[in-house]
């Protein structure tokens, strides 16, 4: 199941499979922790000869999210099934899901988080049919809200164009106009566009034949770079979120990181600024590059991800 692929309009929250809103027995009045900024951690320190502060980095704390003035309405019948199906959908889970959330004309955006509370009042209301007063809490530790579509890149390796075939003289082959170059050589070059106000983790794939594959972030000169030849079957997974470099996803390879790579988790996607009342999009220019002598055409790089919002 695709995340939020059970949201259609606005009112609707999507937590794994349950849905919660319009045209569902389950209704809602408020929503917090969504809209506003997470509690911060600030490395800001104050000054000891003068006064104010050294400002330091704001680092982001886990997103705490509240649904309150839940309403659960069901034949008296069915009031069961339905407050069963809802305890369900919010059980103890030991891996954060999905929570997808549509409040306005912007769209959905999307969550990861764990259900930390439940209330479903049984006052009588509960033998009738109808509950009032019910809340939910969810917790998500990566406090960024994503787009529900994840975007992607593919580069490969740099080659020169095959030109134009000047001993071609006559025959269906002869040269006329409009003259033909033949095929665009790859340039190893791709961007990615991060359209929220959030720096975005990617996730890269390298794939072989290659050896010692690198992405370089164009404007900043920042690289990863893993110091290892992969096979034509070899696929390298780097989650810059996670930190984890990943061989044919079993085998962890952050060991082969050379000593011109960054950190995997600084490698991020810088999110778009405010202009006038617009929020531009940032888009990021990357080249993929390997060893000299490593130009196999099938060799690539797949760069994945979701615009990032506070």
């Amino acid at each position: 199941m695709a995340a939020g692929d059970r949201v259609t309009r606005p009112g609707h929250i999507q937590y794994g499979a349950l849905l919660i809103g319009p045209g569902t027995p389950y209704r809602w009045k408020n929503l917090t922790g969504w809209e506003e900024l997470p509690a911060l951690d600030s490395g800001t320190v104050a000054r000891s000869d003068a006064h104010g502060a050294f400002p330091g980095r704001l680092l982001a704390q886990a997103r705490t999210i509240g649904l309150d003035g839940l309403m659960v309405r069901a034949p008296r019948d069915r009031i069961g099934a339905v407050v069963g199906a809802l305890n369900a959908g919010t059980a103890i889970v030991e891996d954060e899901q999905p929570l997808a959330v549509w409040l306005d004309e912007r769209g959905p955006l999307l969550a990861y988080a764990r259900a930390v509370r439940r209330i479903v009042p049984t006052g009588i209301g509960y033998r009738v049919g109808s509950i009032q007063d019910g809340a939910v809490q969810w917790e998500a530790t990566d406090a960024r809200r994503y787009a529900l579509t994840e975007q992607s890149a593919t580069a490969r390796l740099p080659a020169p164009e095959p030109g134009l075939d000047w001993n071609i003289a006559s025959g269906p082959e002869a040269l006329g106009w409009p003259l033909e170059f033949g095929t665009p050589g790859s340039t190893g070059a791709l961007s990615a566009t991060n359209a929220g106000d959030a720096p975005a983790h990617p996730v890269i794939e390298f794939r072989g034949p290659v050896v010692r594959p690198s992405l370089t972030k164009v404007g900043t000169g920042e690289v990863l770079e893993y110091d290892l030849p992969l096979a034509a079957d070899d696929v390298l997974t780097v989650d810059t979120g996670a930190g984890t470099v990943m061989l044919n996803g079993t085998a962890s390879r952050i060991g082969t990181v050379t000593n011109r790579s960054v950190p995997e988790q600084t490698f991020t996607l810088a999110g778009g600024e405010l202009v006038g009342d617009v929020l531009v999009p940032a888009t990021t220019p990357l080249i993929f590059r390997a060893a000299p002598g490593s130009t196999d055409p099938a060799a690539s790089v797949t760069v994945r991800w979701r615009s990032a919002y506070w």
